[in-house]
């Protein structure tokens, strides 16, 4: 089985997110979208298959969004795409991608949702969150 997550190992949910997956006794294909961005195409397969628009994948924190002037409604989504694949910081993540499906993992116990194996037993996020407790429920 294949499961793939778009990841930037500087960002927390990123990481936590790849932690969920391994818990699910996976070992995902690590993109780092960074070093390693989507083709034009691949990014847009990604947006279609989780129902999204390009804007809406669209990061603002940390990004040159606010100096593009990317709040600006005048950008289509062909353009949106241009500025992503010219800067793939603006390229919200992670992205993962299951057999089950493609989701944008914001949170990260999202993915949870896409796992093939979401029993995953505790977790708990670097921050201290707890997303599975020790009973196996998901805490929401």
């Amino acid at each position: 089985m294949t499961i793939t997550i778009y990841h930037n190992p500087a960002c927390g949910t990123s990481r936590n997110t790849l932690a969920i997956i391994r818990q699910s006794g996976e070992e995902p294909q690590v993109i780092e979208y960074l070093k390693t961005p989507p083709s034009r195409e691949k990014l847009v397969e990604l947006i279609a298959a989780m129902a999204m628009t390009p804007r809406q994948l669209l990061r603002e924190k940390g990004t040159p969004y606010a100096e593009l002037g990317l709040g600006d409604p005048k950008w289509s989504d062909d353009e949106i795409l241009d500025f992503m694949l010219a800067h793939p910081i603006l390229i919200n993540r992670p992205i993962v991608v299951t057999p089950l499906g493609v989701v944008l993992a914001r949170p990260s116990e999202a993915v949870l949702d896409i796992l093939p194996n979401p029993d995953i037993g505790p977790f708990t996020k670097e921050d201290g969150e707890v997303v599975v407790d020790a009973g196996g429920k998901r805490v929401v």
